[in-house]
């Protein structure tokens, strides 16, 4: 008797355990899902997506904006044809392979089958015309820019990331990204049986917000001509890339920049990372002799030497170390003044004035003139080569840096620093973006500029660079009456620690006109085969390109 009791006893424990565990398995353990499952059948909700800010050039047209774009998809249970059929209707339209589409169509497992991404209006309705049962779209947004590959490098590009959301890389889409992002909203409300909304139900509503506008400095006119120009260039010498900065050098506002190779921002995908960088600002060199005007200048605003100062060495070769300094044409000019040295382009004469300067007054300046550090542009992908660190310079360092050898720059810093020449000693930071828009708001971005020399002296390197400009190694292309200050660079690729005598970055620097310059721009060339010299390949070019410019700047010509 009471061993049948104890088991009835065990049975009625048991139960009841079993019970206490199966209240806290739907209670506890799955509560959450039920409670999601019930409010699913009287809750609503979607995500509200708002649109990436637009990209406009100074003149206010689109340099990048945003295109409606629709993702096609399967319902795969309401399909009424086979996978075939359906696959060989939208082949043709969406410029795919048939096989792709029907093997995707017959995933098991999946109900809904994303088939293409980003197609536009036009194809969406060409597909709807077909009337194929369960093709459904749901929009997208995709990027578009107006003008191809025109300022490419400028702009970067959008595209995905690792959880498949738009980014923008590079560029302007890059640096700006979070800016031109839009944030998406979200819309929630109960509805009835039948899944209609309920008027008088619980609505909740957070409003999506639209990416910010950019508009920039970039001048369409100016940067369709650049790149015109550098294409024909790079064709014409024989150069493997090249680079065109054009820049108001008084507010660092850069109205243009361009290199090629370059690479559609809308098919970016059919192109390797290697085009990407932008080499006006991630790629360096050794300047050369345009790396002459900011040494001069240094020496010029140190004291160092005056206007007046002769050279003493200058009648020849001179020998650092076991190094043996050459003029560039190995002609030498006893008694150079800096003016004659500026215009001769000697090398022998610049080691007489980066010896007067001395290694830290060298150091110093040019860590002001931003040598060797980033300029701080709103673009995504600077990078700048460091200069050797104070106190390890010898003289052998000080006497190549003063012509423009043992040093690297980018594009960028080179015009940077050129720029507080042709700015009475101010030096502007580079700026693309000029204000910032939103819906009744906008936002001017004005960096402001450094003294780094005096006015002063700014105004007598000009005058080095006007004669340079006139009677130096490239007066041949020289545009007769335009006031122009400039300065060519020939400088030697270094390969494998020594440097090779052929390949050459061949570059020109110069800004216009020589007092209240409009536009500073520098041209370069990478191993351009048709000449070593850049007074005959990047000069000219230049000159090219400015016999465009002067007229649209309504530069007139001196008497």
């Amino acid at each position: 008797m009471i061993s049948r009791l104890n088991i009835i006893i065990i049975i009625f424990l048991a139960a009841f355990i079993l019970l206490c565990f199966k209240l806290f398995f739907w209670q506890v353990i799955k509560g959450g899902s039920l409670a999601s499952q019930a409010e699913s059948q009287y809750q609503m909700g979607k995500v509200v997506t708002a649109p990436r800010g637009n990209i406009f050039s100074s003149d206010q047209s689109l340099l990048a904006v945003r295109r409606e774009a629709w993702l096609v998809s399967a319902s795969v249970p309401a399909l009424t044809e086979s996978t075939q059929a359906v696959a060989g209707k939208l082949a043709p339209i969406l410029d795919d392979d048939p096989q792709r589409i029907k093997t995707l169509l017959d995933k098991r497992g999946y109900s809904w089958i994303p088939i293409k991404h980003k197609v536009s209006t036009e194809v969406k309705n060409n597909i709807l015309a077909l009337g194929i049962d369960g093709i459904e779209f749901e929009e997208e947004e995709d990027r578009d820019y107006p003008e191809a590959s025109a300022a490419a490098h400028l702009l970067g590009f959008v595209g995905k990331n690792s959880e498949g959301d738009d980014t923008g890389y590079f560029g302007l889409e890059g640096y700006y990204n979070l800016t031109l992002s839009a944030k998406a909203g979200y819309e929630s409300g109960e509805k009835d049986a039948r899944g209609i909304p309920i008027a008088i139900g619980n609505y909740r509503e957070i409003s999506a917000i639209k990416g910010v506008d950019l508009e920039t400095n970039i001048d369409k006119t100016i940067q369709l001509s650049i790149e015109k120009k550098l294409k024909e260039g790079i064709e014409k010498y024989g150069a493997k890339g090249g680079t065109v900065i054009v820049a108001n050098p008084k507010t660092g506002a850069i109205l243009a920049m361009s290199s090629y190779p370059s690479f559609d921002p809308k098919k970016y995908f059919d192109y390797g990372d290697a085009y990407f960088k932008n080499p006006a600002i991630s790629d360096s060199f050794e300047p050369g002799s345009i790396f002459k005007v900011i040494v001069m200048a240094a020496a010029l605003d140190s004291g160092a030497v005056t206007t007046e100062t002769i050279c003493d060495i200058c009648n020849g070769s001179f020998r650092v170390d076991k190094y043996t300094i050459e003029t560039w044409d190995n002609k030498y000019h006893p008694d150079s003044a800096p003016i004659d040295i500026i215009v001769h382009s000697d090398n022998v004469g610049m080691v007489f004035v980066g010896r007067k300067l001395g290694v830290d007054k060298m150091y110093d300046y040019l860590n002001m003139f931003g040598i060797g550090k980033e300029t701080g542009i709103d673009l995504q992908g600077e990078a700048a080569p460091t200069l050797r660190h104070k106190g390890m310079w010898n003289e052998v360092d000080l006497a190549t840096a003063s012509f423009g050898q043992g040093v690297a720059v980018t594009g960028i810093e080179m015009v940077r620093a050129v720029s507080a020449i042709a700015n009475g000693g101010i030096l502007p930071t580079p700026q693309v973006v000029s204000k910032l828009k939103g819906d009744g708001w906008e936002e001017n971005l004005k960096p402001k500029g450094v003294s780094v020399i005096s006015a002063q002296t700014a105004k007598e390197v000009t005058a080095m660079m006007v004669l340079a400009a006139k009677n130096g190694e490239s007066k041949w292309t020289n545009t007769p009456g335009f006031s122009v200050a400039g300065k060519t660079g020939t400088a030697q690729i270094p390969i494998a620690g020594h440097y090779d005598p052929q390949s050459v970055i061949a570059s020109f620097i110069g800004f216009s006109p020589a007092q209240e310059a409009k536009f500073i721009m520098l041209v370069t060339l990478k191993e351009p085969t048709s000449s070593r010299w850049a007074s005959e390949t990047a000069a000219p070019l230049w000159y090219a390109i400015a016999k465009d410019l002067f007229p649209y700047f309504g530069i007139q010509p001196e008497k």
